[in-house]
């Protein structure tokens, strides 16, 4: 959670954190791409780590570099320093993350995984949408230093609870003597961070016009299949590629990808309308986003209760869930700039019950698919992309806003120009709706051309907001294909895994 508020925090005050600390929009737009490249990275490695070093010493050294370099970013003003810090933070987020999950792979008895999943599926359906809550109380409230200091009771209380409750269980360290570990570490390194830097750089540098975008478009093409082709060969690698033969692990890495960008549609998209069209400041946004982080704290564990019945199929679940979410992305997309926060309420309450259903089935269905030796392995096949999703979420938005907006700005544009009479104040104005401008041509009034500008500019948010809420809807409906296509009947932990045996498609059915 801490590591986890770190990043969505820091995203939603960033403006706050940038006027706070005098660095401009160009230098600030690195804040967060520095962290989101080595948070990749750190998904990657920290599974592996775990094992070779020893699962507890190595999750106490992830959650004291975590607190250790987010502090000092609070009192930091040299951008060298700030990007350094910024990175050895985002290893340190990344790794916590697939560490949770190999931790509840790893301790979990299969009567009460459900419940494990449960929590960590708070990582995906709670933290985005609480950080907005906090993001208000810390800029609006406290103070923006504040985004940096959350971490030390949250790290502090993660750090007690680790040392407390964790097994101290003897690691690996001859696994550094590998050659091609070394090989595949620095290849996952050299690919993922220029991958990160080309999608969240992108569009500002204006992509392949950009010599810095070519060269990591480059370096990452280059390396990525390297990457793979050393992997296959290695023993123990970070990522075992050969899992993805189980249909059911295959859907889950696949269908947790596609959620995590499916999330954006009751987070990011409400946020970015909310923000530009009726300018709300976080304190103001936080009660929409709040109630799907609050919901999920009822949702998630009646999901694992529910789940854990042999009669209830996940596949079903999913499905029912894929469809709240179409449907509310659906009536979204009907949202005009008149609309307020108001609005939003009753679909982000069927957005955090399908988010439930949809998650808790993905996340069963790719444990049940491993036994506890192979859950390193399975969790960061299962992480490392989704931080990589983050980043093409981002992406998404900021080309709908350019694409979509230069084309909507156009039209509404050039049918202002084909309608210039009705910009003119005429003999008997209507004084509710009075024109801008006056039959000489002059404002009708001190700043009636600015508010027509204004207008205008909302008029074309909201009309990408509405295409970037069936975009979801889309994004959704191929998730529910794959849904349809993909994977095979799981049953509960308690019964898939009663016996511990090697996994397979066709061992996940109870014997009769």
């Amino acid at each position: 959670m801490s590591t986890s508020f770190n990043e969505q925090v820091s995203s939603q005050g960033l403006a706050d954190i940038l006027g706070g600390m005098g660095i401009s929009h160009d230098p600030g737009t690195w804040f967060t791409t520095i962290y989101s490249a080595t948070e990749v990275a750190g998904m990657g490695v920290a599974p592996w780590m775990a094992m070779t070093v020893g699962m507890k010493r190595f999750v106490l050294i992830v959650a004291a570099t975590a607190i250790l370099s987010t502090v000092p970013l609070a009192f930091t003003t040299n951008l060298t320093l700030l990007y350094s810090l910024r990175a050895i933070q985002g290893f340190a987020g990344g790794c916590s993350i697939p560490l949770l999950m190999a931790i509840a792979l790893k301790v979990l008895a299969p009567d009460i995984r459900l419940f494990g999943l449960a929590a960590y599926a708070l990582t995906a359906t709670c933290f985005p949408y609480l950080s907005t809550s906090l993001a208000g109380l810390w800029t609006d409230l406290v103070g923006w230093r504040f985004i940096f200091f959350q971490i030390l009771p949250m790290g502090g209380a993660a750090m007690a609870l680790l040392y407390f409750g964790l097994p101290d269980l003897p690691g690996r360290m001859e696994r550094f003597k590998e050659p091609r570990m070394w090989v595949s570490a620095a290849l996952l390194f050299t690919a993922s961070i220029p991958l990160v830097i080309l999608l969240a750089q992108g569009d500002r540098l204006d992509w392949f016009n950009s010599k810095l975008i070519c060269v990591c478009a480059l370096i990452a093409v280059v390396a990525l299949p390297l990457f793979v082709m050393n992997e296959l060969k290695r023993p123990e690698p970070f990522f075992r590629f050969s899992l993805l033969r189980r249909r059911n692990f295959l859907y889950s890495v696949v269908g947790l990808q596609i959620f995590v960008l499916l999330s954006i549609s009751g987070s990011a998209i409400p946020s970015q309308y909310l923000t530009v069209v009726a300018g709300y400041r976080p304190e103001q946004i936080y009660l929409v986003t709040a109630v799907i982080a609050s919901l999920q704290l009822i949702f998630l564990p009646f999901m694992a209760i529910l789940l854990n019945y042999e009669w209830v199929d996940s596949r079903v679940v999913s499905f029912l869930g894929l469809v709240l979410m179409i449907s509310a992305c659906a009536a979204n997309s009907f949202v005009t700039a008149e609309w307020n926060r108001n609005e939003f309420y009753a679909w982000q309450v069927a957005q955090a019950l399908g988010a439930a259903m949809i998650v808790m089935p993905i996340l069963m269905g790719a444990t049940n698919a491993v036994i506890p030796q192979e859950g390193p392995f399975a969790a960061g096949m299962v992480n490392a992309p989704r931080a990589v999703v983050q980043v093409i979420g981002t992406w998404l938005v900021q080309l709908a806003f350019h694409w979509r907006g230069n084309l909507h700005s156009e039209r509404l544009t050039d049918r202002l120009g084909q309608y210039h009479y009705g910009l003119f104040q005429g003999a008997n104005p209507d004084w509710q709706h009075p024109a801008p401008l006056l039959p000489n041509g002059t404002p009708s009034s001190p700043g009636a051309v600015a508010a027509l500008a204004k207008q205008l500019h909302h008029q074309v948010a909201t009309l990408v907001i509405e295409d970037l809420f069936m975009i979801m809807a889309c994004i959704a409906g191929l998730l529910l294909l794959w849904l349809l296509i993909v994977p095979v009947r799981a049953y509960p932990p308690r019964i898939a895994l009663a016996g511990m045996m090697p996994p397979s498609d066709s061992s996940s059915t109870p014997s009769k």
